[in-house]
């Protein structure tokens, strides 16, 4: 059971694992032992994910689900299979944390009649400042 917060948790039932061969460095090592670790859950179709979470988990995770709904992770950033597994689920339980956090709703403003005074004051005086830099011509005097 993975414990996402106090009331999400993921049964390891849902999530499947694949070991395969890592690429980079790690010498014979590399070609021998299948240590990079392809974490697989399908979240169109998982029951523990509520449905509010589910849509900003499929929007926060992008590339990495396909068509099917089935979020892939890959990891192979450590040379054994436990640390990479390890690292899966820990990007895994992240993703799905900032899934669960519900943005706060954005709520339109007006500047106030003050802010937009002093704004335009403040255009007034960088024009002006500018003005004064310019050279002066042959026409002008």
């Amino acid at each position: 059971m993975i414990h996402i917060t106090r009331t999400l948790s993921i049964p390891d039932s849902e999530i499947q694992e694949q070991f395969i061969r890592a690429s980079g460095p790690g010498g014979q090592n590399v070609n021998k032992v299948s240590s990079a670790v392809q974490l697989r859950f399908d979240v169109a179709r998982s029951p523990s994910l509520p449905e509010a979470v589910r849509a900003r988990l499929t929007v926060l995770a992008g590339r990495r689900i396909n068509q099917e709904g089935i979020l892939t992770i890959e990891a192979q950033r450590f040379r054994t299979q436990g640390r990479n597994r390890d690292d899966a689920r820990v990007r895994l339980v992240e993703l799905i944390r900032r899934a669960t956090e519900v943005p706060e709703l954005r709520r339109a403003t007006k500047p106030t009649r003050a802010s937009q005074r002093r704004r335009l004051e403040s255009k007034q005086k960088h024009g002006d400042t500018k003005k004064q830099r310019r050279s002066v011509g042959p026409s002008d005097g």
